[in-house]
């Protein structure tokens, strides 16, 4: 695995005052001491593999949390084009760039796993909805499926309900993609893909998505 250069907490760039980015990690890079630095947690190939069996997307992609790159390179393989940013220098795409703030879509798709804690998850959420009704694009976030259950989200899924979810069979994103540097619950936790298809509403549909070859 490359070595990863964190920002620093005075380094973070933050474009509009008060941005929810911002405010998580105020007090460093570190939401909580069992949780990794900016919340790095790099995603399996073999679930953005799993997403791509089902779902296809007829524009450029803009992954706002590429991190090293995990999703993004299996995109370009399937032959998209790829916008990837990221607010921490990983060594991949444009560094220094809080998705939060930004006020305009960089592609007209919106794919990514998300920071969690803090609110951070339902904030990309919520801010990639509102800019791909500018693109009329798709959103697609890995997500973990305890997060809908949650009394504290439960207006925003019936007031934006997703056009499908992906439970995956198994996935398990590592703390800086080291299994040795996990807690025992990360093992414990399982995804799914979130899709909100723009001009797309009515019951939401769940499907099953394996991830073996």
């Amino acid at each position: 695995m490359s070595s990863i250069r964190l920002l620093k907490p005075h380094e973070i760039p933050v474009r509009r005052p008060g941005s929810q980015t911002a405010r998580a990690f105020r007090m460093g890079p570190q939401i909580a001491p069992h949780r990794a630095a900016y919340e790095f947690y790099p995603t399996p190939p073999a679930a953005t593999r799993a997403l791509l069996s089902a779902e296809t997307f007829d524009g450029p992609i803009w992954e706002p949390a590429c991190g090293q790159g995990h999703i993004s390179k299996v995109l370009l393989q399937a032959g998209y084009h790829v916008v990837s940013t990221d607010l921490v220098a990983y060594g991949y795409g444009e560094a220094k760039l809080d998705f939060l703030a930004e006020t305009r879509p960089r592609a007209k798709h919106i794919i990514t796993n998300p920071p969690y804690g803090r609110g951070l998850a339902d904030a990309f959420a919520k801010h990639a909805l509102e800019l791909t009704r500018e693109t009329g694009g798709t959103v697609a976030m890995l997500m973990n499926l305890a997060g809908l259950c949650h009394p504290l989200r439960h207006d925003f899924w019936t007031a934006h309900p997703p056009t499908i979810i992906y439970a995956l069979d198994e996935c398990t994103c590592w703390p800086y993609g080291d299994p040795s540097r996990a807690t025992t619950g990360i093992a414990k936790q399982r995804y799914c893909w979130i899709i909100w298809k723009y001009g797309q509403s009515g019951v939401t549909a769940l499907r099953w998505l394996t991830t073996r070859a």
